[in-house]
């Protein structure tokens, strides 16, 4: 057996050199184009690209010719059933943004308009939401009081819809939606949770009947403002408004009960304002104490560019404003517009929403609206009415467009607590504790991020609990990068499969030989890391061999499967890890090195240190030739290199 030769059965390949640009080219292409846009554009003559181009840009150009009849009927059922619910939404929004009523109506004509035609979804409806309008009453109420000068207020909360637009359009026309991903999972659930909470805290005030409430919207100084003002509380508001809500709350049970009689809870907001704005008409309760919305102006939206305030001393504040409120709207509509896409078996595409919620918000920062998005209250109900297409919104907005026209005088009798019922009723559904108790069922840092997110938010304020949650999601994610995991792999019995210890008992120790799974790509953030990582490994592996009287350690392998790239502080941390095996007369040995990662290896001349023969394919492969030479070596002491094969492929 002296000097046998070990002969590989497969051998790991060094890829073929690219030029410099064609490598940049195709990391772009991954990066921000992973959806492949271009692929329709290809052996197309130029006059179908100009077509192709109106239709990637415009979608309505796309499906319009295909639309039918029978979709219309549903869509305009759907229109008319999702702007009942608009209106009475689109007042007590304003109301809680601190603006006045009619440009919550306002909100719901011109965006849905321009989302119909610039936006890939069929079932988001489009209309204002209450965490930006809550975000926006607190971060603008900061520098510029609504009741004290209006006008300046009304006109930082259009700019910061301009800027919202602005920034959401950029991400999408420079694909950058990725941004959004990092507001997680957990962190919009706290998010929102806290948000709601903090909006149903806000509605006491519409309530109890109080004329002055703090602008503050943590937990302490709500209730503080609450029950130092309880000579002021109205009994009749009081009545009024907890009869309302638990209207509200009854027919939006009875619907999830009866899918069915979605229609229902639908109705039930305009019912609502309908019916309060009777009752103080018929028992003229505004002169008892119950606060009413007043004139509403007829007419469609004035156009209001020359509001914009870029030269306003506040215009920081509103450009932070619209950045916070964009990339939150971005994350709600996004979300939702996929989420109710999945229902249909049809996709939408992130970076064409981002275009076109920002197109609309830039509209209507023009048009005397403030930021609006894809609220999910809306959304569902748009949904369950049987909605075809974004036709629906077309017909909210011209039903929207009616009302502006004709029937904002008969708002004039709406009690305000009616508006803060409606509210309540609809935040409510956005506090989900069974999606906190599922994060915690899963995965338990997730759910200490959703509970950082609604704390910081209840507590603080809604700029803080964003602050933290998106600081505990980055720094979970700069910790799974700096600190990745390693595993100790063994042998599945009667198998040539190497799994880990841990994750299977049964799995056995190869005798002399250590193997080594690295779980991510090695950086220069995790290079230092893995390098005492696997010394450590090393020193515990011979320290058990000592106690236990097994033979000693002679091979190291370290399985490269799950390492899809590494850099030179990654190369640096492999020579550090050779030389110390070195040291203590142990070999090094690699099992299957991804593409980018044998490439650099081999720029490098690494594989010309630790020699070709000690690279493998398999961890199967490595261990059968490690085992190959301490079978020779006991045979023959002299023989411990392997016979390289062939010096061009590795």
């Amino acid at each position: 057996m002296g000097n046998m030769e070990y002969e590989c059965p497969h051998r790991v390949a060094i890829p073929p050199s690219k030029p410099l640009a064609k490598s940049l080219e195709t990391s772009l292409k991954e990066t921000f184009f992973p959806d492949d846009p271009f692929r329709q554009f290809k052996n197309q003559p130029l006059s179908r690209k100009f077509v192709l181009a109106l239709q990637y840009f415009v979608p309505i150009l796309e499906w319009a010719p295909r639309y039918t009849f029978d979709f219309f009927k549903s869509d305009v059922i759907a229109g008319i059933t999702i702007a009942s619910l608009a209106v009475p939404q689109g007042i007590s929004y304003a109301n809680l943004a601190n603006l006045p009523p009619i440009i919550g109506l306002y909100s719901s004509f011109v965006p849905p308009l321009v989302y119909a035609m610039l936006g890939s979804s069929k079932d988001l409806a489009v209309g204002t939401v209450a965490v930006a309008s809550l975000l926006i009453s607190s971060m603008l109420g900061k520098e510029v009081n609504p009741n004290q000068n209006p006008t300046l207020y009304l006109q930082l909360a259009l700019t910061s819809t301009f800027f919202a637009g602005v920034f959401q359009a950029s991400l999408g026309l420079l694909r950058l939606g990725f941004v959004v991903d990092f507001l997680s999972h957990a962190t919009i659930v706290g998010f929102m949770g806290g948000a709601a909470t903090v909006v149903c805290l806000q509605q006491l005030k519409g309530i109890l009947g109080l004329v002055h409430f703090t602008h503050e919207t943590d937990l302490v100084s709500v209730m503080r403002s609450i029950f130092t003002q309880m000579h002021q509380w109205r009994w009749e508001s009081g009545v009024l408004g907890c009869c309302f809500l638990f209207f509200l709350l009854i027919t939006r049970y009875f619907s999830k009960k009866k899918t069915a009689f979605f229609w229902i809870n639908a109705m039930a907001p305009l019912t609502s304002v309908i019916l309060g704005s009777l009752l103080v008409f018929l028992t003229h309760a505004e002169k008892h104490g119950v606060q009413v919305i007043g004139h509403l102006k007829k007419g469609l939206n004035p156009l209001s560019v020359s509001e914009l305030a870029f030269g306003s001393p506040f215009l920081m504040a509103a450009i932070k404003t619209g950045i916070i409120t964009g990339v939150i709207g971005l994350a709600e509509g996004v979300a939702v517009g996929r989420s109710f896409a999945i229902f249909k078996n049809y996709h939408i595409d992130g970076n064409k929403e981002m275009i076109a919620f920002g197109m609309m918000n830039i509209a209507g920062s023009c048009t005397s609206c403030y930021l609006t998005a894809g609220p999910f209250s809306r959304t569902a109900v748009n949904f369950n009415a049987g909605c075809k297409s974004a036709v629906s919104n077309i017909v909210m907005a011209t039903a929207v467009m009616i009302t502006l026209l004709f029937l904002t005088p008969l708002f004039h009798y709406t009690p305000l607590v009616v508006l803060s019922a409606i509210i309540i009723a609809a935040m409510l559904g956005l506090i989900d504790y069974e999606a906190a108790i599922h994060l915690w069922k899963v995965d338990k840092f997730d759910c200490m991020v959703c509970m950082a997110a609604y704390v910081g938010v209840v507590f603080g304020s809604v700029e803080i609990g964003l602050i933290i949650a998106v600081t505990l999601s980055l720094l979970r994610v700069l910790l799974f990068v700096a600190r990745p995991r390693t595993f100790l792999l063994g042998n599945i019995p009667n198998s040539m499969v190497y799994r880990s210890i841990d994750q299977y008992p049964i799995a056995n120790n190869v005798p002399g030989v250590l193997i080594l799974q690295i779980d991510a790509p090695i950086y220069f953030a995790n290079a230092n890391y893995l390098r005492e990582r696997v010394s450590r490994w090393i020193y515990e592996e011979e320290d058990k061999l000592k106690s236990t009287g097994e033979a000693s350690l002679h091979y190291v392998i370290i399985d490269m499967s799950a390492v899809g790239s590494i850099d030179t502080s990654g190369i640096s941390m492999l020579e550090e890890v050779k030389k110390n095996a070195d040291r203590k007369g142990l070999k090094l040995v690699l099992a299957n090195p991804r593409s980018e990662v044998i490439k650099k290896l081999d720029n490098s001349k690494f594989i010309e240190k630790i020699g070709q023969e000690w690279i493998y394919l398999t961890v199967g492969e490595a261990v059968t030739a490690c085992n190959f030479m301490l079978h020779t070596h006991k045979q023959n002491p002299a023989a411990i290199e392997l016979q390289p094969q062939d010096n061009n492929i590795v």
